[in-house]
């Protein structure tokens, strides 16, 4: 059997942690490390532990998410974080893939999708819920300044499949749903994505989301 999944939780919620510990025992794949109730005892348990993937709620009392994440990533930036929130705010979806995190995923998902996303996670695949991904795209569509003329110019230096696969990234899809969509071979996909990060100068598909929907890319 291969290694498990080493999952912590953050979340102020204890009843909600107690859930979601539950559901990840059902399977032998994941394993709970720690637990903690706010964000800064969850970046010292993160520092403790080492997970490879925290699940970090978004509004807690004293130090809440977004200082959390940064702090996390900062002393285990290997670990994958991934939001678990109520909030629908589109600007808190920026933030936090702009600071770094892997995913942000709705508290009202299914049991299975965020069994998934955490597998996603675990292997640097950014997970964003599709209606946050709605959201964003929606918030960005046809409002936003020109984008500056060095970005023009990065993207100016992709292919038209690598375009294809950067609208593709930014609605969150993985490399298996990419090729899939695409018609292409999975190990197609992967080639292509690091040709587009570095065109882009960038070091994670979640960034390479970010630069897309900020630009309008994605909608196109």
């Amino acid at each position: 059997m291969s290694e498990r999944i080493r999952v912590l939780l953050v979340d102020d919620h204890g009843l909600f942690r107690s859930g979601i510990k539950a559901l990840l025992k059902r399977s032998e794949e994941f394993e709970v490390i720690g637990e903690a109730a706010d964000g800064l005892e969850g970046a010292k348990r993160a520092k403790q532990l080492q997970p490879d993937v925290v699940l970090l709620d978004l509004h807690m009392p004293g130090v809440g998410g977004q200082d959390a994440l940064k702090l996390i990533l900062e002393d285990v930036p290997d670990t994958q974080v991934l939001m678990l929130t109520v909030s629908e705010d589109s600007e808190d979806l920026l933030a936090t893939l702009h600071a770094g995190a892997t995913g942000y995923l709705l508290k009202n998902i299914e049991a299975e999708t965020l069994i998934d996303a955490i597998r996603m996670a675990s292997r640097g695949e950014p997970v964003v819920s599709p209606l946050m991904m709605g959201k964003l795209l929606a918030s960005r569509a046809g409002g936003r300044a020109a984008a500056p003329a060095q970005a023009d110019d990065e993207l100016d230096k992709l292919t038209p499949r690598e375009r294809d696969i950067l609208a593709c990234i930014a609605k969150g899809q993985s490399n298996k749903q990419i090729a899939r969509n695409l018609e292409v071979a999975e190990s197609t996909v992967k080639i292509h994505v690091q040709s587009i990060l570095k065109k882009l100068h960038l070091s994670s598909r979640v960034q390479a989301a970010v630069f897309a929907v900020e630009r309008g890319f994605a909608a196109q």
